[in-house]
């Protein structure tokens, strides 16, 4: 359709010869059920979008997704577009998507970005509020004609529900300061590492508790304590990235029903306990590798088993041996 390549490729001229001579046909759809609005706030083509906003139906008119011109342009990250559309009063912030979303959850569910907080401010500032806090009264027999009516929005007494959604950036804060302390305690843990190498005396007789350069300090003296800590270290440091890509992945927490749906019980079921499943295993098998290291170094300190100091000590009897 003409009018919809020229509100994609921003022709204003062409576009505003179109719907004077053929005001119908800015409410031809696309395959998808776009209008020619739809396509400006895809597109960000700002200039075109305001000769189609004349139309007061377009403004909330919804595509085969049931996506108004406002869900698209929050979606996209348009803050130029968005900025438009929410200062017209005729547009409804809190229309329904098929999926029961506003634009304001689409954005708190979409991977984060710079312009987040500018473009939630600007929302918030309209009125716009997530689906939960609102009860639109929708027109069923015209999916694609605008709300007939809206309730003020339902405030519950409930305690709110979406916390992860407020708290984000400090959750994020903490969740980094958490992991570089973590990171920075394996790399340097309590009380240092040698400085030297430490394995026969002045006299070159093995000694009794040898060290390495670069080894823990803590390690030699107190090795329960150290295997304890570095335990520790690493649940907090693993939780903590754990918990900064959960919140960068954007996954929509506020909206449970749709991370598990009913008929994929069965799916879900079977994937977590695999994935459980293989996971606990390879946690295993690294501990059971630190505690056989564990086990073999206490064995080689206490002269349990020969270890490292038998080759020196050959080395001397050999010596010894030449000398003789």
């Amino acid at each position: 359709m003409a009018l919809h390549v020229a509100a994609v490729k921003g022709r204003e001229v062409v576009l505003a010869e179109l719907v004077v001579l053929a005001p119908g046909l800015a409410r031809v759809l696309t395959d998808r059920g776009e209008t020619g609005l739809h396509l400006c706030a895809k597109w960000n083509r700002f200039d075109t979008a305001k000769l189609l906003a004349d139309d007061d139906c377009l403004l909330n008119f919804k595509d085969c997704d049931g996506n108004t011109a406002l869900h698209i342009a929050v979606v996209k990250k348009q803050f130029q577009m968005i900025k438009y559309l929410i200062q017209l009063h005729q547009v409804e912030v809190n229309a329904l998507n098929k999926n029961s979303l506003t634009a304001l959850d689409l954005l708190r569910q979409s991977p984060r970005d710079t312009r987040d907080m500018e473009i939630e401010h600007a929302l918030l500032s309209s009125g716009a509020l997530p689906a939960k806090d609102t009860d639109l009264i929708a027109d069923e027999g015209k999916s694609h004609q605008r709300l007939s009516s809206m309730k003020k929005p339902v405030v519950t007494g409930r305690k709110p529900t979406d916390w992860l959604g407020r708290r984000r950036s400090a959750l994020m804060v903490v969740a980094s300061l958490i992991a570089t302390v973590a990171f920075q305690a394996g790399l340097t843990p309590p009380g240092g590492v040698w400085e030297d190498d430490y394995y026969v005396d002045e006299n070159g007789q093995a000694v009794s508790d040898p060290h390495s350069t670069g080894h823990s300090v803590m390690a030699c003296q107190e090795p329960g304590v150290y295997s304890a800590f570095m335990i520790l270290n690493t649940i907090a440091c693993l939780a903590s990235l754990s918990i900064i890509l959960l919140l960068l992945s954007g996954l929509p927490l506020n909206q449970r029903k749709h991370i598990s749906p009913s008929d994929m019980a069965g799916t879900l079921r079977e994937v977590t306990e695999i994935s459980v499943l293989t996971w606990l295993t390879l946690i295993v098998v690294v501990f059971v590798g630190n505690v056989i290291r564990l086990n073999l170094w206490v064995l080689r300190k206490y002269g349990l088993i020969k270890g490292k100091e038998r080759d020196s000590q050959g080395v001397d009897d050999g010596d010894q041996d030449v000398f003789e």
